[in-house]
């Protein structure tokens, strides 16, 4: 077969990535340079823990099996089992963290909860106070800013590959081809619209009812820790964000200790994981209503390092990059990713959520045998 893949970023480069691997010739379409989206502006975390049972947990844990055999291929993708450690500093998060531990899918997550004795033989660089931690042994980490460069070298090495970048594709035509701004036109035998958070011009043309909408993210890296982070770090506002912790428990905390006014009102966690240089990617924030604003806002930055030095013990390195990101998700939270037939062919794959990181390998594993490749 011969496979048009447009979109660039993690969910087009998986879905090409299935598409070599089955044999097939795939001609793979993106409109800048190499993927400028959610796709390199998140942190590389492949994480497992908070999934809602069923179908995304399901697919987190096979885009993790994934990951790690792909990782053994394409070296330069950084992948790392090292797990994840979500903190707790009160009596209330640390009952969440015992609901979560006695969940029936506990041992399919990796959880075990730890002591503060335990939590810093795991990871040193914790010595903040802290009364015990959440392990997920299944959480891991790839290098969000060159994981897509390294499998596109993978990809052309197999001789059946061929990246265009600096082409916005206009039209579909016809049956299983589309046509670029350059006024190209390049035939398959099948189609992948991978447009991420683009979801105007062809995109509204051909699903104008699309159930997806947009979310902007502030995220930021420091310098050097100067000493190894050795897992991916989260506080216990994540409990009140991934839905694989709902329940009473939550309901306790939520009302014995809110949230304080900025992380409240931007819908905060603070997730932090360890770049190769040694920097630290720490986020974010979460924005539903548009127009977003074209800047960012100082105090979510403010509060994030506050609670990132609370656990480190430490103050941060100093901050080398703030950036603002916007990923697609599905209107109805509870589904993994939108996959719709827009033309015979030619299929549009959006909307997977701040999951994208984590689950492009299996959505892209389920187009493929969807689409009968």
């Amino acid at each position: 077969m011969r496979v048009i893949v447009v979109g660039a970023g993690v969910l087009g480069t998986m879905h090409a990535w299935q598409a070599v691997q089955r044999g097939h010739q795939v001609v793979h379409i993106e409109r800048e340079a190499e993927a400028r989206g959610a796709s390199v502006r998140n942190f590389g975390l492949v994480w497992v823990s908070g999934r809602a049972s069923g179908e995304e947990l399901e697919t987190a844990l096979r885009a993790r099996e994934l990951w790690q055999e792909i990782g053994a291929e394409v070296p330069e993708l950084g992948f790392r089992a090292n797990g994840s450690l979500t903190v707790v500093t009160h009596d209330a998060e640390l009952d969440v963290a015992r609901a979560a531990l006695a969940r029936p899918d506990a041992a399919a997550r990796g959880f075990e909860l730890l002591g503060p004795d335990q939590v810093r033989t795991v990871n040193p660089a914790l010595r903040g106070e802290l009364l015990g931690a959440l392990w997920c042994e299944r959480d891991a980490a790839v290098e969000p800013r060159t994981a897509q460069r390294a499998l596109r070298a993978a990809l052309s090495a197999s001789g059946r590959y061929t990246f265009l970048p600096g082409r916005e594709v206009r039209e579909v035509v016809g049956e299983r081809a589309v046509r670029d701004d350059h006024g190209e036109i390049h035939r398959g035998d099948a189609v992948v619209l991978c447009t991420g958070a683009w979801l105007g011009g062809l995109v509204r043309e051909l699903a104008p009812e699309l159930p997806v909408r947009r979310v902007r993210l502030q995220m930021m890296q420091t310098a050097p820790l100067g000493e190894k982070l050795s897992t991916s770090v989260a506080d216990a506002d994540s409990f009140r964000y991934y839905p694989a912790y709902a329940g009473d428990r939550l309901d306790a905390l939520t009302a014995a200790r809110p949230q304080p006014p900025v992380a409240a009102a931007h819908k905060m966690q603070l997730l932090m994981v360890q770049r190769a240089d040694g920097g630290l990617t720490i986020g974010d924030t979460h924005e539903y209503e548009t127009p977003f604003g074209f800047d960012v806002d100082e105090a979510p930055y403010e509060h994030l390092t506050a609670a990132a030095e609370r656990l480190l013990g430490r103050p941060l390195p100093a901050v080398r990059r703030r950036w603002a990101g916007v990923y697609a998700q599905c209107l109805d939270t509870t589904r993994v990713v939108h996959r719709e037939r827009v033309r015979d062919g030619v299929w549009l794959v959006t909307g997977p959520g701040g999951r994208g990181m984590t689950c492009s390998p299996a959505i892209a594993e389920t187009t493929a045998n969807t689409m009968g490749w």
